[in-house]
């Protein structure tokens, strides 16, 4: 804020002295109208016209774009609004799977098949008896 401010009051010197400098008296004709005045006030008025025009020439393209950025921030919204109603479900429906399935208590692991061949030469690894 303070920047801006600094900015302008140098360039409203600036154009104080670009006046004082340039106070030729020039006469502007434009079919049938006639203007005469200050070269810098001429100078000054152009400029400021063709902001004018700049302006109006640009804001169809700033509208839109800053509609565009108003309807894709609602979008975003409205997405979060979503993701959060959905990580809600994600916690009810992983309560309700843990209330529906009972604890699994793990059982001893039941006892291996004894084949033929181990039944007379003993299972591998033990003595035989």
């Amino acid at each position: 804020m303070h920047l801006l401010l600094i900015i302008g009051v140098a360039l409203a010197i600036c154009v104080v002295g670009f006046a004082l400098q340039n106070n030729v008296p020039v006469t502007v004709t434009l079919a049938m109208w006639n203007f005469e005045g200050s070269l810098a006030l001429v100078l000054l008025l152009a400029l400021g016209l063709g902001v004018l025009i700049a302006g109006l020439m640009s804001s169809p393209s700033m509208i839109k774009s800053r509609w565009t950025h108003s309807r894709l921030r609602q979008k975003v919204v409205r997405l979060e609004q979503d993701k959060i109603g959905l990580e809600r479900r994600i916690v009810e429906l992983e309560a309700e799977i843990a209330s529906l399935t009972p604890e699994i208590i793990p059982e001893e692991e039941p006892q291996r098949y004894l084949g033929f061949k181990s039944l007379f030469l003993g299972e591998p690894g033990k003595p035989k008896e």
